[in-house]
């Protein structure tokens, strides 16, 4: 997947500013798709170039102005051509895991440490999810929301991103808790 595509897609609701997308990307797109804010622009100013998007300035008289864009029918058809195409597996690339790897042999309380750190990080994009599933489906059961909602795309990535983060918040705290364990066994005489 390139950029371009979650671009794309995160274009497919409303006409956004580049700044509206760069907080699109934050609050959905980033649990599956990390780019910064400047990454954004320029691939927006790829993408009309191309005309796979369409940009309009909008007039503002307390603000400068600002662009809106907007997927073009040939954006459309780009990500249409992009989901026919095979989708590779994915992987995990994660230094946190290679000093997990190596914590038998350097300081396990700089990794507990870092695992704890995550941890938090973690739990806190699960309230970030868990707020912006109830708000998706607007006061509706999950059930009802999935049967009857409009958009279901981003309800199921940020599902994703939700079991993401649960999953990554309950290995570091295993984790924590497993070295911590073995720390203190190994101290005892």
């Amino acid at each position: 997947m390139a950029l371009r595509h979650a671009v794309l897609a995160a274009l497919l609701d409303e006409e956004l500013s580049g700044y509206q997308l760069a907080k699109s990307f934050d609050a959905g797109v980033a649990n599956f798709w990390h780019a910064l804010p400047q990454q954004l622009y320029a691939e927006l100013a790829k993408l009309e170039k191309e005309g796979l998007v369409a940009g309009r300035e909008v007039v503002q008289d307390t603000r400068p102005n600002k662009r809106l864009f907007k997927v073009t029918e040939a954006g459309h058809d780009e990500l249409q051509q992009f989901t026919a195409t095979a989708t590779k597996p994915s992987f995990i690339r994660d230094d946190l895991l290679v000093k997990v790897q190596a914590v038998d042999h350097v300081d396990a309380d700089e990794v507990i440490a870092q695992l704890t750190e995550r941890a938090v990080f973690a739990e806190a994009k699960i309230e970030l999810f868990d707020g912006l599933l109830r708000r998706m489906r607007g006061g509706r059961s999950e059930e009802e929301f999935l049967r009857h909602g409009e958009r279901i795309g981003p309800y199921l990535t940020c599902l994703r991103g939700l079991a993401f983060e649960q999953g990554n918040r309950d290995w570091c705290r295993r984790s924590a808790a497993v070295l911590r364990e073995m720390r203190t066994a190994r101290a005892e005489p």
